[in-house]
């Protein structure tokens, strides 16, 4: 028996009658985010030019979501734990202790993210033991596991987008070293060392070494790309973007080998990548909806100010080519298109509506649903009608309808 849902008063039990509100997420202004969708997207103006790379919309404690109530706006987060078995449901509350698993963003990426992998469970819990056992505080700059979480997470392209997503296949790999001057003593250390043994002499060499090799090829790169000899799918036109427009090149970032060594994977509107433990990658260019475990455990192997730690980052890494796996979605039985990924954490669907159809749905769990384009009716103990770059929070236990007037493109966030 739970005693404190019957023993705490709940100084927000009136509002907890409804289950539908209107949830207002976070503007995260990262450096490499772009600066017109997100804000149009919302209906605002970006008045001194920020970068607006993502719209938070969750429980996490740097950027926590509220929700309009009758009384104001309040935290979502605190509403939950206030009343986890009324906002979470049952299975949620006893799977992850009283938390929302999961973090939904809108993501407008318009400069390469760092190259990343993110741990398995199991192993973040070590890693965060280790850490703490050491007396890392929480919050330094190379903290590596700043909780106990892994991070899967889930991309669906809004516009046409392009990531980079685990290493090539070894038939790609072989003759793309072979074909690269600067790359003839790497084509050799791969046929003898493989996909490890290679990628651990790439990222320990010194910054002299990196230079010396990288230096002619990143300018014969940039020329390449002024003359439209490349597009986007070639490693070689991201790696200008990164250095066309600087005067001086030096101190180039060892992650310009993973450019070369991962699949580029374009993906179009409507298809999405999952991102497992373990698989190296970076969001290159375009806007996604993502949906991700509430973690903020990054492995980081280069394009960044951030901490790298090269020898965790390692540790972590699939050694293995594969053939990236884009999703379209499959139709469920509510007209629903659903992004089936391998983990409880969260699930992702999406809502394409025309007038005329309707969606009958009962929430398990603690749902979001984020309005991409159009109007989007939700009918149950209540009805919210949104708007374009409006989202809705829908508690568990909860009957309700989706429907329009006319066209709606709509994302949701749950847990399965």
């Amino acid at each position: 028996v739970n005693y404190r849902v019957f023993c705490e008063p709940n100084a927000n039990a009136h509002m907890l009658q409804d289950k539908i509100f209107i949830l207002k997420g976070k503007v995260m202004h990262y450096a490499w985010g772009g600066y017109d969708f997100i804000p149009s997207w919302l209906g605002i103006k970006n008045e001194e030019q920020q970068p607006f790379a993502e719209y938070w919309m969750g429980a996490h404690p740097l950027a926590g979501a509220v929700i309009e109530t009758g009384d104001g706006e309040v935290l979502l987060d605190k509403l939950i734990k206030e009343d986890p078995y009324k906002t979470l449901g049952i299975k949620t509350v006893t799977a992850y202790d009283d938390q929302l698993p999961y973090l939904f963003k809108v993501q407008d990426v318009k400069e390469m993210l760092s190259i990343q992998v993110h741990p398995s469970k199991k192993e973040a819990e070590k890693g965060f033991a280790a850490e703490e056992a050491a007396g890392i505080p929480r919050d330094a700059p190379n903290r590596n596991y700043r909780d106990k979480n892994h991070k899967p997470e889930v991309m669906v392209a809004l516009s046409e987008f392009w990531l980079l997503h685990g290493f090539l296949v070894r038939e790609k790999i072989g003759p793309l070293l072979s074909s690269i001057p600067e790359f003839a003593g790497l084509a050799t250390i791969f046929e003898t060392e493989d996909y490890k043994g290679l990628y651990s002499h790439v990222m320990h060499l010194s910054q002299q070494e990196t230079d010396k090799l990288l230096m002619p090829l990143v300018q014969r790169e940039i020329a390449a790309k002024k003359e439209g000899k490349l597009t986007k799918a070639d490693a070689g036109w991201w790696v200008a973007k990164l250095f066309e427009g600087h005067e001086n090149i030096s101190n180039i970032d060892r992650g310009v080998f993973s450019i070369y060594f991962f699949n580029i994977v374009k993906v179009n509107p409507g298809e999405g990548v999952y991102q497992g433990a373990g698989i190296p990658h970076a969001y290159l260019e375009g806007q996604a909806m993502e949906l991700m475990a509430n973690s903020d455990n990054v492995l980081r192997g280069g394009l960044t100010v951030k901490h790298v730690d090269i020898p965790e980052l390692l540790k972590h890494t699939i050694f293995e080519g594969i053939t990236p796996n884009i999703m379209t979605g499959l139709h469920s039985h509510t007209g629903e298109i659903i992004f089936p990924c391998p983990v409880m954490d969260f699930g992702l669907s999406k809502i394409d509506l025309s007038d005329g159809k309707v969606i009958e749905e009962r929430s398990s769990s603690l749902e979001m649903v984020a309005v991409m384009e159009g109007e989007l009716t939700i009918t149950g103990t209540t009805v919210k009608i949104l708007q374009k770059g409006q989202v809705a929070v829908i508690f568990s236990g909860e009957p309700y309808t989706l429907s329009t007037t006319s066209h709606t493109l709509a994302y949701k966030a749950f847990v399965p």
